[in-house]
């Protein structure tokens, strides 16, 4: 039976702005940003790897204005934004934003494929993909963020914790943390929560205070969503501790949580990660261009469920297909839903259109690193999230 019907409970979880693959995620954001404030046309795919107190970042860049970007100084003031400072939480986290050992690898991008990429070279004349790959996105209308509950929740409740860790509130608290909340759905809407599970790094503080403090702040955060009951389950530290965490406790590498970066497991994933590359990366710029088509389509109560797939070969510009399911919750059929999207009257995937549409190579009161803890979606700072083309939706499809 179709999982749109059916009784079920689904996962997903998250990690916090501290997990090793986070930290470097926002590193090799942090990179990018820098990059494209110094040339909005650069080029940048960019790796970074930690472990106990050792920082490594390699990759290819081309930037016009690659002599004002440190890289070193990025990682060095992530880090410490993120909280690995031993003044503040001791030597013991073992990394530590002023005496990790730095090693710069990056160098320049293939001519290769930059001749498949750049406007005016290649085969084309159109800026191409600057890969080829299949890309997704995907909306639900289970949340007023559009996004599926359980991942939603997941980074909800990092995200306060987060703020209560910087805030002292809770001083014990460590930056590196990961939640999962599992939902039981009954005829695909969620119904209840039926387990939370919240492993955070701390100091050496009693296991009874600790499960109390955090399941206080579990029912403060996903209280006013009504799905918590009697019966829902919490484990919090379930190890029993976890003092030795981040980069010391666990290597870290970028573009390794694409699950928790996306929808939680719901829906599909063409595989490629998103951090660190700039936006003609598709893997990146087009499957947030797919979020932004299926977002507004549920918006327009056109479905329920809308999940995009758009396919695209190096260096050409017009995708290879377009693809749209509703899970049969549309008001039309997905097949017009398709002619739509690829008429590219109201959503154009080819690079620089979606480029363009969105602000992607300056971006304006966000920044990339900002998507690289907590989601890259369902966050209306983000404008891929902007519900923009509602109107034209239900004028186009009738």
């Amino acid at each position: 039976m179709s999982k749109l019907t059916s009784n079920h409970v689904f996962t997903s979880e998250s990690v916090s702005e501290g997990h090793p693959d986070k930290v470097c995620d926002q590193i090799s954001d942090g990179i990018l940003d820098a990059c494209l404030a110094a040339d909005p046309n650069s080029h940048v795919g960019c790796e970074t790897l930690a472990a106990t107190n050792f920082v490594a970042s390699a990759g290819e860049i081309t930037c016009a204005g690659w002599d004002s970007v440190t890289p070193e100084r990025i990682a060095r003031d992530v880090v410490k934004a993120i909280g690995y400072d031993r003044a503040l939480i001791g030597d013991e986290v073992g990394f530590s934003y002023d005496t990790f050992l730095y090693m710069n690898c990056l160098h320049g991008q293939s001519p290769d494929i930059a001749q498949g990429v750049n406007e005016g070279q290649g085969l084309y004349t159109e800026q191409g993909a600057g890969d080829q790959g299949m890309m997704f996105g995907y909306a639900s209308d289970e949340t007023p963020e559009l996004m599926p509950a359980p991942i939603q929740f997941s980074h909800q409740l990092l995200s306060e914790l987060a703020e209560i860790r910087r805030a002292k509130s809770i001083p014990y608290l460590r930056p590196d943390s990961k939640s999962q909340v599992s939902v039981y759905y009954e005829g695909g809407k969620p119904k209840a929560i039926t387990t939370v599970v919240v492993s955070h790094q701390t100091a050496e503080v009693p296991l009874e205070q600790i499960r109390a403090d955090l399941i206080e702040v579990v029912k403060t955060v996903l209280g006013p969503t009504g799905l918590l009951t009697d019966k829902t389950e919490y484990y919090v530290n379930p190890t029993g501790r976890f003092v030795v965490g981040g980069p010391h406790g666990d290597s870290g590498l970028t573009g390794r949580k694409i699950i928790v970066d996306t929808y939680g497991g719901v829906g599909s994933h063409g595989g490629g990660a998103f951090s660190g590359k700039d936006p003609s990366k598709v893997d990146r710029s087009a499957a947030y261009y797919a979020r932004y088509a299926a977002k507004n389509i549920v918006a327009a109560g056109l479905a329920s469920k809308c999940e995009i797939q758009v396919a695209y070969a190096i260096g050409v510009a017009k995708p290879m297909s377009i693809n749209v399911s509703t899970y049969g919750t549309g008001k039309v059929s997905d097949e017009r839903l398709q002619q739509v999207l690829e008429d590219g009257g109201l959503f154009d995937f080819r690079p620089a259109a979606l480029i363009r549409d969105l602000g992607l190579l300056a971006p304006k009161g966000w920044s990339y690193r900002q998507t690289a803890a907590y989601g890259h979606f369902g966050r209306d700072c983000f404008p891929w999230e902007k519900t923009d083309k509602v109107d034209a939706l239900k004028s186009a499809v009738k």
